[in-house]
């Protein structure tokens, strides 16, 4: 075979490949998702018309008013989850005031025990400086009257 005729079947045979993969995308739902298919150029099987195929359609006059309705179910679906995600953070906001009020209040219980043993042992050191007077003049007494018996002991023996 010449170069000539191996180049312009070469070339005939991409241009029928390009012709079949610059067809337009349609989109299709199946199974709850969205897909594209592609419908090459000029003649194809009539069950791949979107238009005709009745089991794509779920009842609809067209497959636009059946994309349309697709489509107003998933903005459905995204301002629900929008609606979900807000009440989600707001639970979550509300979870984490509530904490932050238990975590001050065991704050306040906290510096509340603090408070009260540090006047406890305010009063502890108060009673016991008293208690360290009275034994110092627990202490002088004993003294003086332990002097007092030996003063009276030694004039006893004496007379």
């Amino acid at each position: 075979m010449p170069a000539a005729l191996r180049l312009l079947w070469l070339g005939g045979l991409c241009g029928l490949c390009r012709g079949y993969f610059e067809g337009p995308l349609y989109p299709e739902m199946s199974n709850g998702t969205l897909h594209h298919y592609f419908v090459p150029d000029g003649d194809y099987e009539e069950n791949d018309d979107p238009e005709r195929i009745s089991y794509d359609l779920d009842g609809e006059e067209s497959y636009s008013t059946y994309l349309r309705r697709e489509s107003a179910q998933i903005s459905d679906a995204y301002s629900s989850s929008d609606r979900s995600l807000s009440e989600l953070e707001g639970k979550f906001r509300q979870g984490q005031e509530q904490g932050d009020r238990e975590e001050a209040r065991l704050g306040d219980s906290f510096l509340g025990l603090l408070l009260h043993a540090r006047a406890l042992l305010r009063e502890t050191r108060h009673i016991s400086s008293g208690l360290r007077d009275k034994h110092d003049l627990l202490a002088l007494t004993v003294r003086s009257h332990g002097a007092r018996l030996s003063r009276l002991k030694n004039d006893y023996l004496r007379a």
